[in-house]
């Protein structure tokens, strides 16, 4: 089971891994080794998240779902089999952490009086200081 939140716990049979061989590092074991990791998991007719987060997924990654709505994950940052699939599995709690949240909305507000007076003072004060420097020359 993927714990992300309360809220997000995918069970890993939703998730599917593939290994192909990686172009990273590994000198001659890199054309042996199937050390990439490629992880599917299908948001579409995925039970697991809600229907707010699957659409908000969804226009997020618009570029990297396929088209039955599949988001694929590769990783082959390391040597090792096991800690790419490991770093597949970080990189999607990352995207569904993203989409679980939700952003406060901004309430419009307006200056105050006094920060239009003082705002008002200042400019005045900069424009006097300027007047001055004319009356001198």
């Amino acid at each position: 089971m993927l714990v992300v939140n309360r809220e997000i716990q995918i069970p890993l049979s939703e998730i599917e891994f593939s290994f192909v061989r990686s172009s990273g590092p590994g000198g001659q074991n890199v054309n042996k080794v199937n050390s990439k990791a490629v992880l599917r998991f299908n948001l579409r007719e995925s039970p697991s998240l809600s229907e707010v987060i699957r659409r908000r997924l969804e226009q997020n990654l618009e570029n990297q779902l396929t088209r039955n709505g599949e988001l694929l994950i590769a990783s082959d940052r390391f040597r090792d089999q096991k800690m790419n699939r490991d770093d597949c599995l970080e990189k999607l709690v990352k995207i569904l952490t993203s989409a679980a949240f939700i952003p406060k909305a901004r309430k419009k507000t307006r200056p105050s009086f006094s920060s239009k007076l003082r705002a008002t003072a200042a400019k005045k004060h900069q424009s006097d200081k300027k007047k001055q420097r004319k009356l001198s020359d």
